[in-house]
């Protein structure tokens, strides 16, 4: 099994960055694909980033232009996400998620944890 638990929201202001973390515990934490997801109220959740359990592989939404940046530190049993050049419709509840494969973690992801807000002001 394993858990998820995201920190490093807040509210920031336009053009600002954030980098979010994923703690992932569990005795194979470390051997799985971690993503990104974001929802905005109203809306549903989107994918944002994976990557894979080496960090050798990464997969982005076409949307995030560049912005965003997914990495990781096994060592740590961590992922990250940096988002630069924060924008107002950044704002919402991102959450990480872990899934054996990258196309596990897009579409079906085993895990997720409970979100961390993001508010970017204007």
């Amino acid at each position: 099994q394993v858990q998820l638990v995201e920190s490093g929201g807040g509210l920031v202001q336009a053009g600002g960055s954030l980098r979010l973390s994923c703690a992932a515990s569990g005795r194979t934490a470390s051997t799985y694909a971690m993503g990104w997801f974001r929802q905005a109220p109203g809306k549903e959740r989107d994918f944002l980033a994976g990557i894979s359990w080496s960090g050798g592989t990464t997969d982005y939404a076409d949307s995030l232009k560049g912005r965003f940046t997914i990495s990781r530190d096994n060592a740590k049993d961590s992922v990250y996400l940096q988002i630069d050049s924060l924008k107002p419709e950044d704002t919402a509840v991102y959450y990480c998620a872990a899934g054996p494969n990258l196309a596990r973690v897009r579409y079906t992801p085993d895990y997720w944890g409970q979100g961390t807000q993001v508010t970017v002001s204007s």
